[in-house]
């Protein structure tokens, strides 16, 4: 292992609503397990995208079967239509995502700056993996922990303790980019800086979080990078 000394700042990115808008295609799979059931699509790709990124798909199971008045052990269900939610994300993962303006810019600049860059996603990592291919931009990460990468996932410190890590990164110069209240609350359990996006599904919601920056766009994010990192 490379001594501290060696070791780079660290940018840590979630993926599903920071890095990219994957809100549709989750909101499609979650409406196959639906149609599978013979109740049709329960969920709105533009109204639940916030659903969809922030609760992933136990969070949008949960709230499709109590939108179809589902009298059943909900829980229960979850659990049984959870695998085909994954399969029919996994067979059209990214038709409709969307890689945020300016976001493939910014990673370049700051490994050219040398900062380490990976990914702590709550998603899946083989989906995690499976999606960047989709969109080609796996290289651009040094490091990608998913949320079956470590025993535990975020909120929990491990994952982003093991993302800093593995992409060479320095765990006390390091920051985490995010779109949610559970970036936020990893990055304030692990004593980093939160950087939370105001244009990910939750839109502007993340300012009653109090982040140490609201990052507007991805233009700005290697001086904010810079400044918070000094």
């Amino acid at each position: 292992m490379a001594n501290t000394q060696a070791r780079k700042p660290a940018v840590i990115f979630d993926l599903d609503g920071t890095i990219a808008d994957t809100s549709h295609d989750l909101v499609n799979a979650a409406n196959a397990c639906f149609i599978g059931m013979g109740v049709g699509q329960m969920l709105d790709p533009t109204e639940d995208a916030a659903v969809a990124v922030g609760k992933g798909g136990m969070g949008m199971l949960r709230l499709g079967l109590t939108r179809m008045g589902f009298e059943g052990d909900i829980e229960a269900e979850i659990a049984a239509q959870y695998p085909n939610l994954l399969k029919a994300y996994e067979a059209d993962i990214a038709s409709h995502t969307v890689i945020y303006p300016g976001f493939l810019e910014a990673a370049a600049a700051l490994r050219e700056g040398g900062f380490a860059v990976g990914i702590c996603t709550n998603k899946l990592e083989y989906l995690a993996l499976q999606l960047l291919d989709a969109l080609a931009i796996r290289e651009a990460f040094d490091a990608v922990i998913g949320a079956d990468t470590m025993p535990t996932r975020k909120p929990d410190v491990a994952p982003l303790r093991a993302a800093i890590e593995r992409s060479g990164g320095d765990v006390a110069r390091a920051l985490l980019v995010g779109d949610t209240i559970t970036d936020h609350t990893t990055a304030r359990a692990f004593g980093v800086p939160s950087v939370l996006v105001t244009f990910g599904p939750g839109g502007r919601v993340v300012e009653e979080m109090q982040p140490d920056h609201l990052l507007e766009h991805y233009d700005h994010l290697p001086d904010v990078a810079q400044r918070l990192l000094a």
